[in-house]
């Protein structure tokens, strides 16, 4: 972990409008800084705000208030093609689901992350496939693929664009013990080879352990590790 920070977030507040006269009050003001090739999780109770925090980190969400600052500028300042550009550019998803297109092989489904930034680096693709562990399933179906395997997939294909940090939704939440501890140690080794920042929500509490630091989200407001 460098001293490097990659991404901050500063007095993000959200909220919902639940009826007419009620608002739902999700983030209540987070400030949380992120440095360079740092794992760090995000943990809380269901509906405490992680998920919402994550999407506006990756920019798939607009907070009401606050500051999300990338050198030195705020990105929702930014016009809305802008911020997509940033998002497709600098940010990786990976989900609890691997949402791999069926009618693709694994290797389309990398690359089409690739395209549309506008490239088609099939090269790339096929390095992060071997790194992943799929050199072998190139050519195959999600179908004809296992459940680890589809993540691993997810796993390339987000990092197909080379982003400054990959962000994280419970990605072994859909997994048996085996393939989540597989997925666990493939992104601390992703991290060692590629120096990349991940900040992942996670309720499996080993794999928070193992992170570098753990954010607790609680009412809205980190109490732990900002």
């Amino acid at each position: 972990m460098s001293n490097n920070i990659i991404l901050e977030a500063k007095d993000i507040k959200k909220s919902y409008q639940i009826t007419k006269e009620n608002k739902l009050e999700v983030l209540r003001g987070v400030n949380l800084k992120i440095f360079g090739s740092e794992i760090i999780s995000i943990v809380g109770k269901s509906g405490a705000g992680k998920s919402t925090l994550l999407h506006i980190l990756g920019t798939l969400d607009r907070p009401d208030t606050g500051e999300l600052i990338f050198e030195s500028q705020n990105v929702f300042n930014l016009s809305n093609k802008q911020v997509a550009g940033f998002r497709s550019k600098r940010i990786g998803f990976i989900f609890q689901f691997h949402h791999l297109l069926p009618e693709f092989t694994v290797l389309e489904n990398v690359l089409i992350a690739n395209m549309i930034y506008g490239e088609k680096n099939q090269d790339r693709a096929k390095e992060l496939l071997q790194i992943v562990g799929l050199q072998d399933r190139i050519n195959h179906k999600p179908s004809e693929i296992s459940g680890g395997e589809a993540q691993r997939a997810a796993i390339a294909r987000a990092l197909i664009n080379s982003p400054d940090i990959i962000l994280a939704d419970e990605p072994t939440g859909n997994l048996d013990s085996q393939n989540s501890n597989a997925i666990i140690d493939l992104l601390f080794d992703l991290r060692e080879k590629l120096g990349k920042t991940f900040v992942i929500v996670t309720h499996n509490e080993e794999f928070s352990q193992r992170c570098d630091r753990t954010v607790k989200i609680q009412d809205g407001i980190i109490k732990n590790g900002n």
